[in-house]
Order: structure tokens, then sequence, then C-alpha cells
């Protein structure tokens, strides 16, 4: 599994950034591609996440309301829409895939196994200043 970031850049406090992950290389249409960052100094951590079989959706606390995630099958392009974007999201943000959005700690349910996940973007920095 390949995946591609792209779109992150420099934005002012209350601006919108989409950024894009193109995928490759999956065996099935049954798997789960999340959207990670880390800001300097900080642990890496979830921000949203689809199952792709199903849409079901996961989000960070702190994506709730202000973000979004959109699957295009067609360009096998998964988007992180974001918008009123804070100094506190400035972070690289990655893609990555797996089976399941389950697997990450945050979203694990009972009988789970979390782990990290197998595949990973070279992520995309996104900066939030004025």
């Amino acid at each position: 599994v390949q995946l591609v970031e792209s779109g992150g850049g420099l934005v002012q406090p209350g601006e919108s950034l989409t950024l894009s992950c193109a995928a490759s290389g999956f065996t099935s249409d049954d798997h789960a591609i999340g959207w990670f960052r880390q800001a300097p100094g900080k642990e890496r951590e979830g921000v949203l996440c689809i199952n792709t079989h199903d849409g079901s959706l996961y989000y960070a606390d702190s994506a709730k309301g202000r973000f979004s995630i959109s699957l295009d099958r067609a360009e096998n392009t998964v988007y992180l829409q974001m918008s009123y974007l804070k100094p506190k999201d400035t972070a690289v943000y990655y893609c990555a895939a797996d089976s399941r959005c389950s697997l990450v700690p945050m979203w694990a349910r009972p009988g789970d196994a979390p782990r990290d996940f197998g595949s990973w973007g070279q992520g995309t920095q996104v900066t939030v200043s004025s």
C-alpha cells in the first residue's frame, strides 16, 4: 500500500484547508484510512478515520465540528477537510491505512488489539499562524 499526502501549507487562524491522501495498492475494498497528526514535541494522535466498507467514521474530540473526511472511490483518494483552523492544529499530518479504524487505541472497541496502522504516508506540514 502506498499513500501520498498533499495540500499542506501555511494558513491563518480561522481559515480552511483540505488535505488529500492518494492511495494505491489495496488488495480489497475493505480497509480503513485514517488521518493522524504530530505536533512538535508531542506524540502522534489520531484525527479522523473512515472504514471504507461501510463509511463509518471515527473522530478525535479536537476534530468534531471542524474537520471532516471524505472518500473518492473513483480516484482512491481520501480528503481531510479542515475548517476554523487554530494555531494548535499546527502539525505534520499523516494518512495511514490498515484493516479497520478500531485498531487505533483511541477508537478501540472491546476485543480489539490496538496497534499502529501498517501503512503510512510521508506527511504534509500544516502551519496555522497569523
